[in-house]
């Protein structure tokens, strides 16, 4: 089983292609660290904003990394929704909700505190 993941809820897009639950394919991080210097901290709305520039090349980049030409070579696809800053969780879920309303794969909702849980089970 081939699982994209997607994880917006603070200030780093990611994707990752996880296989047979516990394989990492690809994972890739869009860090937004030197954009929020100047404001000592994650600033909420530039965070969001600049998801939604980075949230469709990071999913592409994911994709082209474990190999797979597109989202019909998935299984599902899941996505943080919570814990999470609101406006840049949104930008996740909806990316999330487009894939699987344009695919007919399956939505996997993750909360972040038990991805972080989970990630101990994880091999590269």
């Amino acid at each position: 089983m081939r699982i994209l993941a997607i994880e917006t809820s603070c200030d780093e897009t990611a994707a990752a292609v996880i296989e047979d639950g516990r394989h990492i394919r690809s994972n890739v991080v869009a860090t937004q660290i030197e954009l929020h210097r100047r404001f000592g901290g994650v600033f909420p709305e530039v965070a969001s904003r600049q998801h939604v520039l980075a949230i469709q090349p990071v999913i592409r980049q994911a994709l082209e990394q474990a190999g797979l030409d597109n989202v019909s070579a998935l299984d599902a696809v899941a996505v943080t929704y919570g814990p999470g800053l609101a406006g840049s969780l949104l930008v996740g879920v909806n990316a999330a909700k487009g894939l699987v309303f344009a695919s007919g794969l399956p939505l996997l909702p993750v909360n972040h505190l038990e991805g972080h849980i989970y990630s101990n089970w994880l091999a590269v």
